[in-house]
């Protein structure tokens, strides 16, 4: 099975392996083609780099590049050999895609995985500008508007297909009303009721700038609700010292058939790395879980949240859960961690079939 990559910013590219050879395809035709060698770290060659224009060369170059870093998710860096393509250096190096490994270049898995480019549909929305102002007394930054339609797409390589967020719309009441009323759901989110109940809570989260409705989808299969919000506006303010750009988010796995650990390992980092990713100022990703619900928890825990303490809520004893970004990007965090057991393929396999096999 193919990598598809850098879906979420316009034309799919696919990678393809065989042996050490690598092809990325664009538009039907090979766009780029490199050599895989080596272990630990693995390295890249171009093989048909000279001449490459840097415009048109970079998006493909950084879906093999997610495609490599993919395959290995252990290594924090692949080096590069850009002996036929020297051209390119300077725009690889002002992307932070080619960093000074001693005498040669490499590209750091830390720094490849903030670019938004593969995976944010829209990522101007970093460029926002700050300007402080008062909502009902709070003191925050002025907020970009809220994205419509996709947000974030990103390849599974252990599902063989793409996990996305999109903008909710009232379009989605129906099938909210249906999870709101799952009794699992109900259980922790105790919002139960009419399908007039559920419009009017999609329609007040939707006008409200500090708060982004979410759906989730595996392929074109729609699984989860999220609500992701700023927090210096939310009611989590008081209960912590809150920074300007801090993000929450609330979850609600909807089908049945999408729990467990091969969908959490893809939907939980993913979900993280579209808010990281989406404001490049956003340092912390903040949760308040119930404090008794043990299996979110221990979740949140695998991948990388630490628990500060546990707190009262109104309607609720919360954990106070927190990732820092240093860490998720640093330890590789959009990975199982540990990863996955890699099956064995003979050679002509494609990186997404060599990367992380099938979750348990």
């Amino acid at each position: 099975m193919p990598f598809r990559a850098a879906e979420a910013a316009g034309r799919p590219r696919i990678v393809h392996q065989a042996g050490e050879q690598l092809s990325v395809v664009a538009d039907d035709r090979v766009a780029l083609r490199l050599r895989l060698s080596g272990t630990g770290p693995v390295r890249l060659t171009f093989e048909d780099g000279e001449g490459l224009d840097a415009a048109t060369a970079l998006p493909a170059l950084m879906a093999a590049f997610e495609a490599v870093s993919a395959a290995h998710p252990d290594q924090d860096r692949i080096g590069l050999d850009l002996a036929s393509a020297a051209d390119l250096v300077p725009a690889l190096r002002a992307a932070g895609l080619a960093v000074g490994d001693g005498d040669a270049l490499a590209v750091h898995a830390a720094l490849l995985w903030q670019r938004p480019e593969p995976w944010l549909a829209d990522p101007s929305r970093r460029d926002f500008p700050a300007m402080p102002v008062m909502t009902e007394g709070r003191r925050h930054p002025l907020r970009a508007p809220k994205p419509t339609g996709l947000l974030y797409r990103r390849f599974i390589p252990w599902l063989g297909q793409s996990v996305a967020f999109r903008a909710a719309t009232l379009d989605d009441v129906d099938r909210l009303h249906r999870w709101m009323n799952d009794p699992r759901v109900d259980a922790v989110w105790a919002e139960a009721g009419s399908r007039a109940k559920h419009e009017a809570y999609l329609a007040g989260l939707i006008a409200d700038p500090h708060m982004l409705p979410l759906i989730g989808s595996f392929g074109d299969e729609p699984f989860g609700y999220f609500e992701v919000y700023w927090a210096k506006e939310n009611r989590l303010a008081p209960f912590y010292e809150v920074r300007d750009y801090d993000r929450g988010w609330h979850v609600l796995v909807g089908e049945d058939r999408f729990r467990g650990r091969p969908y959490v390992s893809a939907w939980l980092p993913s979900l993280m790395h579209a808010l990281f990713l989406d404001d490049a100022r956003t340092d912390r990703i903040v949760g308040e879980p119930r404090a008794d619900h043990v299996q979110q928890l221990r979740n949140l825990e695998r991948s990388g949240f630490a628990r500060i303490k546990t707190f009262d809520f109104p309607h609720k004893r919360a954990a106070l859960v927190m990732l820092l970004r240093e860490r998720f990007f640093g330890e590789r965090l959009w990975a199982p961690n540990p990863p996955q057991a890699q099956p064995a393929r003979g050679d002509d396999a494609t990186i997404a079939d060599r990367a992380l096999g099938a979750a348990a």
